[in-house]
């Protein structure tokens, strides 16, 4: 008895976490009158969806946001796959000590460097640039905190063969910890793509011209009251937005599971 209450209450709880999808979902396809009062016999409609692409430059904008995501992951997997290697594979002095500080960035929240890395950016001319939307993101504590964990996990055999072998130690790096942590690799970019696809503040903050906003802000000026409230068009353009997450999650949802499994993201 009671796991049919728990399974009950965990249905309960993921259809009113899902929700506002589902409502965006029936207002792009219906016109307004229709969408706010749940007429369930109403006609479905792509007029919703043909005025939101012709208000804004949204190709534009999923160019951006496709090149800014991959432009942060890049970064990351460099810096963060280099930092994680040698604070668990290279001895060095103040090794733990600087690892620590470095975790410490977890319990900072973005926001709370905004003016920071405003004035930084400014300083070295990445105001409205796609650098200066995502340099602040590549430093990431997690992603190192992730490699660090995983490249201590792997054998130290393999280690020590890859060496005798003649290997360097970027050498070893290459063929020997990066393959071991593809998983974790993937979990990881799932992690960072979905975030900073949704990222809204600071590349509001930090762009000035549509050559550089991406979805997050082009979404916001098109959804702007000055522009005229039109719920079933904003929900319009909030699916196209979010239709390549939802796409890509379908598409790949058992790699997705079975990544984060394996590299232990919870």
């Amino acid at each position: 008895m009671s796991r049919k209450i728990e399974a009950a209450m965990a249905i309960a709880l993921a259809i009113l976490w899902i929700s506002p999808l589902l409502f965006a979902f029936w207002a792009a396809f219906h016109n307004v009158s229709d969408a706010v009062n749940f007429r369930l016999a109403a006609p479905l409609t792509l007029d919703n969806f043909r005025t939101a692409w012709d208000g804004a430059p949204w190709l534009r904008y999923f160019l951006n946001t496709f090149l800014l995501v991959t432009l942060i992951l890049i970064g990351q997997f460099t810096l963060c796959t280099l930092a994680g290697f040698a604070f668990a594979q290279v001895d060095f002095k103040g090794r733990d000590t600087v690892f620590v500080l470095v975790l410490l960035q977890l319990f900072i929240l973005p926001e709370v460097l905004i003016v920071e890395n405003y004035r930084v950016a400014a300083s070295l001319g990445l105001i409205d640039t796609l650098m200066g939307i995502g340099a602040p993101y590549m430093a990431s504590a997690f992603g190192i905190f992730l490699m660090r964990q995983t490249f201590k996990s792997v054998p130290k055999d393999l280690d020590e063969a890859a060496r005798i072998e003649g290997c360097t130690t970027l050498g070893v790096l290459w063929r020997v910890y990066v393959p071991a942590a593809r998983p974790t690799y993937l979990a990881y970019a799932l992690v960072s793509i979905s975030t900073h696809w949704n990222n809204f503040l600071w590349p509001l903050i930090v762009t000035n011209s549509d050559t550089t906003r991406p979805l997050t802000v082009g979404l916001s000026l098109f959804g702007a009251p000055e522009n005229g409230v039109d719920i079933s068009i904003i929900s319009a353009a909030t699916i196209m937005m979010i239709a390549p997450l939802l796409i890509g999650f379908l598409i790949f949802q058992r790699q997705f599971v079975q990544a984060f499994l394996t590299a232990g993201v919870k």
